[in-house]
């Protein structure tokens, strides 16, 4: 939008100088197709531990489960903690971090793309699993258990206390 607003300034401008109608259309024609080649990047946006918005995106990060936004679970000494705002803030932290690219593998039956996202080179669905914020699904290819195993011995994220799967969470709580 902001690159809108310095042409139409350039082009007001180049009408009080006097420049030809002709070329002004030209100059617009132009401008118009590199806005198509090479469009304004869409901010992308963490809307909870496994979920991306990117301008009409809606993305499901594939195979893994993270707490629900008001999802609750209990660290070490037993004191309940917001662990589904902790998955969502931990989330915002890696995709601000760098430049998120994310590959759809399928769409899912709400019409996300079920996607694998990287930030800097990192595989953002690992991160979340291996940094204990998500529980990996159990799938015919199991791609991130070992990641959960290492956050599970090392007890990070939720694995430092008690917590509900998110899959019973959702249940229990319809």
């Amino acid at each position: 939008m902001q690159r809108l607003g310095w042409v139409l300034v350039f082009i007001l401008k180049m009408l009080i100088v006097g420049i030809r109608r002709e070329v002004l259309k030209l100059i617009w024609r132009l401008f118009l197709l590199v806005m198509i080649v090479f469009p304004a990047e869409a901010k992308i946006k963490a809307v909870d531990g496994d979920s991306l918005v990117w301008g009409d995106r809606r993305i499901r990060l594939l195979g893994l489960d993270a707490p629900e936004y008001r999802q609750t679970c209990g660290d070490k000494d037993g004191n309940d903690y917001p662990c589904g705002l902790e998955a969502l803030n931990y989330l915002k932290g890696l995709v601000s971090s760098g430049r998120v690219k994310c590959r759809r593998i399928k769409k899912d039956i709400y019409g996300r793309d079920l996607s694998i996202c990287h930030v800097n080179g990192k595989d953002i669905n690992r991160e979340m699993i291996a940094s204990g914020w998500a529980v990996a699904y159990r799938t015919k290819k199991e791609k991130y258990l070992a990641a959960e195993r290492e956050a599970k011995r090392k007890h990070r994220g939720m694995w430092q206390g008690k917590f509900m799967k998110p899959e019973l969470y959702r249940i229990l709580t319809k």
